[in-house]
């Protein structure tokens, strides 16, 4: 039986906040009960990326959430996060975990079943797998998953599938009855007019009986 980490993950992206402060949509996101934040701002340098990181560790330690950084392990070495979290084309987890140590989070983004299975094989801590529906954001990775390949993934790996790409609260009961316990959401609550009502519903869903 896969550990569950957290089953609502927050991915950063502060040019789809509306033009309002990152910081600021963050912490009604984590008030709307977002357990997880994924912070992947890939233009900033390390100075900025590492004074961004330091206010989102504070953020996240008073709402007792987990911090990860996208990629950047000196980045989470640095400020102490929770860990990282690994794009399919980076490092091997089992090279991030030698550098990060036993107790970090190692999350990998994976997009199909093949990368799913290598992630597991590499000591990956949980992964990302979409996009589940069709999204702007995740047009690059090819055309959606699916509920079908997610039931696959989940039934195959043993480790925590969180569903990325158009995830709705709506949406929600689909993917906890394909297997994934959790969703991963960029648009769904930075772009959203009230982040602590969108991260609250998805919350809710989250928890509904299935």
């Amino acid at each position: 039986m896969a550990r569950q980490l957290f089953d609502l993950y927050l991915v950063t992206d502060r040019h789809h906040t509306s033009g309002r402060p990152l910081l600021e949509v963050v912490e009604q996101a984590l008030q709307g009960g977002v357990d997880a934040v994924q912070l992947r701002e890939k233009d900033l340098c390390a100075r900025e990326l590492i004074a961004l990181a330091g206010r989102l560790r504070t953020l996240c330690d008073r709402h007792g959430a987990r911090l990860l950084i996208n990629d950047r392990i000196d980045v989470a070495l640095a400020v102490g996060a929770a860990g990282v979290h690994l794009p399919a084309d980076s490092f091997a987890p089992s090279d991030a975990r030698r550098l990060l140590g036993p107790q970090a989070l190692i999350g990998v983004s994976t997009h199909s079943l093949a990368q799913a299975q290598t992630a597991q094989l590499d000591g990956a801590d949980f992964i990302v797998c979409g996009p589940t529906f069709d999204t702007p954001s995740k047009r690059g990775f090819g055309p959606p998953l699916g509920l079908e390949a997610l039931a696959q993934i989940t039934r195959t790996v043993q480790l925590p599938v969180l569903a990325i790409g158009g995830i709705t609260a709506d949406r929600i009961a689909a993917v906890r009855a394909a297997g994934a316990p959790g969703v991963a959401v960029i648009g769904a609550v930075l772009e959203a007019a009230d982040p602590q009502l969108a991260a609250a519903a998805l919350r809710a869903s989250l928890s509904a009986p299935i």
